[in-house]
């Protein structure tokens, strides 16, 4: 019973020692949205398997774009792109991290490419111009993308020194990123206000 208390106490204090660290991203004082924000603790980062990326590994094709506009996905993840239009489309990436192509496929049909290598994944449809997004591939559990109002928070990331990396692929800075050095709380919620310079966002059908 005294080991079982024990590590129930070491749990609940390991866990309770977490903070959440909110990142709100602006232009000129607007928000950026779209921005992804990875997190790497000086302590170190736990397991990638033990993420919580919660939304869909897929890169869906539709109206004539790609949705969503910006992917993050975790390294070593596989990735869906499924043709929802009533034309043929024809998926490829020249982007070092991963170099693929996805030929001709049809309505209803689906695709799938493994992402192993970290790193930005531009992609586009060798019929239709106009389609353009991105995959971010992260080594780190902490990682997520803004939202419309230019914000997002990272869950349970340990406390102490770590470096925050915010990337978009209009952001105006070597490789499409400005790195910071922040200290997370020990618990509770930290809150990090990131002032960017973004290069003019080209139209986009449906828009971003």
């Amino acid at each position: 019973m005294r080991i079982l208390a024990f590590l129930c106490a070491f749990m609940f204090a390991t866990t309770s020692a977490a903070a959440d660290v909110f990142v709100s991203v602006r232009a000129g004082g607007l928000p950026v949205a779209n921005a992804v924000v990875t997190l790497y603790p000086a302590s170190g980062a736990a397991a990638l398997a033990d993420a919580r990326f919660n939304w869909p590994m897929q890169m869906v094709q539709q109206h004539l774009q790609f949705s969503p506009f910006v992917l993050v996905v975790p390294q070593g993840a596989t990735v869906a792109f499924p043709n929802l239009d009533t034309v043929r489309h024809h998926v490829y990436s020249f982007s070092p991290a991963h170099r693929f192509e996805l030929r001709l496929y049809g309505r209803d049909e689906t695709r799938t490419v493994r992402f192993d290598l970290p790193g930005v994944i531009a992609l586009g449809c060798n019929i239709h111009d106009q389609m353009i997004a991105f995959i971010k591939v992260v080594d780190t559990p902490y990682a997520a993308k803004t939202d419309a109002d230019g914000d997002v928070v990272l869950h349970d990331a340990p406390p102490g020194a770590a470096m925050m990396k915010v990337w978009h692929p209009y952001l105006k800075a070597p490789n499409n990123e400005v790195t910071r050095g922040i200290e997370v709380a020990r618990a509770g919620q930290d809150h990090e206000d990131v002032a960017v310079d973004m290069r003019a966002l080209p139209p986009r059908v449906g828009g971003y």
